[in-house]
């Protein structure tokens, strides 16, 4: 009986999806955002492109999920778990309440099915399932949770379980989310199951739909996180991509599915519009720096620049540097040291700083080093 009420959910969960109305893009501006908090950031330096309250502390429901898969992806890749280990359900994932994938007590599902199952069926006892094997508990998962969030600078954020059922305590900012939500598509392993849109578990004896429908619809999704109960209203972490430039877009406590989607929508819109990817040049020569007590009186330095940063849209005659570099530096200096900065802006908004770097090693000078170049010079003659 138990297998027959999965099929008819399945069913139902998936007619119910595809039927959902169409979210369009652009639908609103982004000064009509409705929801209470909201966040836009450029995912590859945080830079905040939109707020509206995004410190509020609130509930985030299931968008808890994303510091979950943050973890587990880490532990895949320190190799204490694989995504083809299997792991035994206990009786406290298997009962977890709200959206889940109806686990059993010892029953048998791989890694990378539960990844599946906690992504886009938002399981909450797949995540606990996943949580206990990574920490040996869901209580040593959470403080390993909440370790991670302070690691990463997110003041506003208390976990108190792996999966975002309303707990009292459990609380997050939307800020703190896109902190979280830029961390986790590092991982680009994560994508590969927050675009599916429809799949099943148990050899197709489960179907999954995803509770995104921004994947649908909206061009350049890759992502990434929806959640709703009754504390957090209707959430969503979403990330997108066009034109090099990925963003993360964080709506929490909208009233209701569809306008937590057509927020993201609008957010997503404002930044695809009015900013683009900028890629940095630097061809000057840099001058040479003199070197106290050096084998060599001076050193070659050169601009270690790496990666782009984001500008607003028709302003990239407007960025201008300033190069910093130390007049002279103490042997010995290694190659990669850091001897100076160069730093873009936009008028007196600081873009982006690179490090200036040395080009070769330069060693100290010493009796035993000059007697030996002395030497070298003698035998040369």
């Amino acid at each position: 009986m138990r297998n027959i009420g999965r099929k008819i959910v399945s069913a139902f969960l998936a007619v119910l999806m595809l039927s959902a109305c169409v979210v369009q893009a652009g639908a609103v501006s982004v000064k009509e955002i409705t929801a209470p908090s909201a966040v836009l950031v450029e995912a590859e330096t945080g830079k905040v492109l939109f707020e509206k309250d995004c410190h509020q502390v609130r509930a985030c429901a299931s968008i808890t999920k994303v510091m979950t898969m943050l973890l587990v992806m880490e532990a895949i890749e320190d190799g204490k778990i694989s995504m083809k280990d299997n792991i035994t359900a206990s009786a406290h994932a298997a009962s977890m309440g709200g959206s889940d994938i109806w686990l059993e007590e010892g029953e048998v599902m791989s890694v990378h099915d539960l990844i599946k199952a906690t992504v886009v069926a938002s399981a909450n006892d797949a995540a606990v399932a996943l949580a206990e094997e990574v920490a040996g508990s869901e209580d040593a998962f959470v403080e390993k949770m909440n370790e991670k969030a302070k690691s990463l600078g997110m003041k506003e954020t208390t976990f108190k379980n792996c999966n975002g059922l309303d707990e009292e305590g459990h609380l997050t900012s939307a800020y703190d989310v896109a902190v979280m939500s830029r961390e986790l598509i590092k991982h680009k392993e994560i994508f590969e199951f927050t675009s599916i849109w429809m799949d099943n578990l148990r050899g197709g004896k489960t179907q999954i739909v995803n509770t995104n429908k921004l994947l649908k619809t909206y061009k350049g999704i890759t992502g990434l996180k929806t959640g709703t109960t009754s504390q957090a209203g209707s959430c969503i972490s979403a990330t997108a991509q066009r034109d090099g430039l990925t963003l993360v877009a964080v709506v929490l406590g909208s009233a209701s599915g569809k306008e937590r989607f057509t927020d993201a929508a609008a957010l997503l819109d404002y930044g695809f519009a009015n900013y683009c990817i900028y890629t940095p040049a630097f061809k000057e020569d840099i001058p040479e720096i003199s070197v106290k007590n050096g084998m060599q009186p001076n050193l070659k330095a050169a601009a270690n620049i790496s990666g782009s940063f984001v500008i607003e849209k028709g302003k990239s005659k407007e960025v201008t540097y300033k190069l910093n570099v130390s007049d002279e530096v103490e042997a010995p200096v290694n190659k990669g040291d850091k001897v100076g900065t160069l730093t873009f802006y936009i008028g007196k908004d600081k873009l982006r700083e690179y490090p200036v770097v040395a080009s070769h090693i330069v060693d100290k000078m010493t009796f035993s080093s000059v007697f030996a170049m002395l030497f070298q010079c003698f035998v040369a003659l």
